[in-house]
């Protein structure tokens, strides 16, 4: 695996001209290092002229180190010596902390080659941390899942209860990255909960109440109040009818079958323009806005809806 220098997009080398992976195969006992001042110069600059190494600053007093930790130290094994994992304990060490400019903690500092390349503050969720890293270091083949990832497949799997027990997790984790409340208020919308959904929803901090994100639960709630039922849907059959098209894409919506319940209200609005007073274009309107304008979905309807219009 190579690091990609970040102003080139070219893997960067070592400096006798070979790729870093060769460097990759080592021991697994020297994946994490704790850093002092008799080895910094050896495992952080020396070791980074032959792989990137991952220098995570920590205090023991420091909450979120603790659950930063356990997510470095698992991408560390995971991929088996590609990086090495260098931690900077600031109390025992602060002169180093001084010399590298660590003003708070958890403080993650990606170098290679002597160089540093990209850096970040605080305890990123495993996502993001993943999501981070994978700029730079090609995630291997056989990477685990990430809770996110794990809880989606639940979803995906009908199975609302360890998806909920994830999210729930993370919050308790990560209680300000708000973003985990909204996925656990669109599993509660998943798992019949709306009340609850909506309670989340409404004590959200205001900047984050009215997100995109949250607006898309938020709306998933209310096509659910409006849509037929499972059973009602079931019960159209084989009817083709205006009606029963509208009825099939507001539970579509309601389902979070964005995709799905657009596609069917811009083929009524072309099949019906008159049904129901102009219900599917007013109601592509409303999707529109609960997903937000820089959503994927959006541009692409709101292109074919002017289209069909103009």
């Amino acid at each position: 695996m190579a690091i990609v220098d970040p102003r080139t997009g070219q893997p960067l080398t070592s400096p006798d001209g070979q790729d870093s992976t060769a460097a990759t195969q080592a021991p697994a006992e020297d994946v994490i290092v704790d850093v002092t001042l008799d080895n910094f110069q050896q495992v952080v600059l020396e070791g980074s002229m032959q792989r990137p190494v991952l220098l995570q600053s920590w205090a023991d007093w420091c909450e979120p180190c603790k659950n930063l930790k356990p997510i470095l130290e698992k991408l560390a094994h995971e991929y088996a010596g590609a990086f090495v994992l260098a931690k900077l304990d600031i109390e025992a060490y602060p002169q180093i902390a001084s010399q590298l400019g660590v003003r708070s903690v958890p403080d993650v500092k990606l170098i290679a080659q002597g160089q540093l390349y990209d850096q970040f503050q605080g305890a990123l969720p495993e996502k993001q941390v993943r999501e981070w890293l994978g700029k730079y270091i090609e995630a291997p083949a056989d990477a685990a899942e990430s809770p996110e990832e794990m809880a989606q497949a639940a979803l995906a799997s009908g199975d609302t209860q360890t998806a909920q027990a994830i999210y729930q997790e993370l919050i308790q984790q990560y209680p300000d990255y708000h973003d985990y409340q909204v996925d656990l208020a669109g599993v509660l919308v998943a798992a019949g909960q709306s009340q609850d959904a909506k309670q989340i929803l409404d004590n959200l901090p205001p900047e984050h109440r009215d997100s995109p994100k949250a607006r898309g639960v938020r709306a998933r709630i209310e096509f659910g109040e409006e849509a037929p039922s499972a059973a009602e849907i079931e019960a159209l059959g084989e009817r083709e009818d205006s009606e029963a098209r509208f009825q099939r894409a507001l539970r579509a919506v309601a389902d979070g079958d964005y995709e799905r319940g657009l596609e069917g209200l811009l083929a009524l609005m072309k099949a019906d323009r008159a049904y129901a007073d102009d219900a599917a274009r007013k109601t592509l309107l409303r999707v529109f806005d609960a997903l937000g304008a820089e959503h994927p979905l959006t541009v692409t309807y709101r292109r074919r809806l002017f289209a069909m219009l103009y």
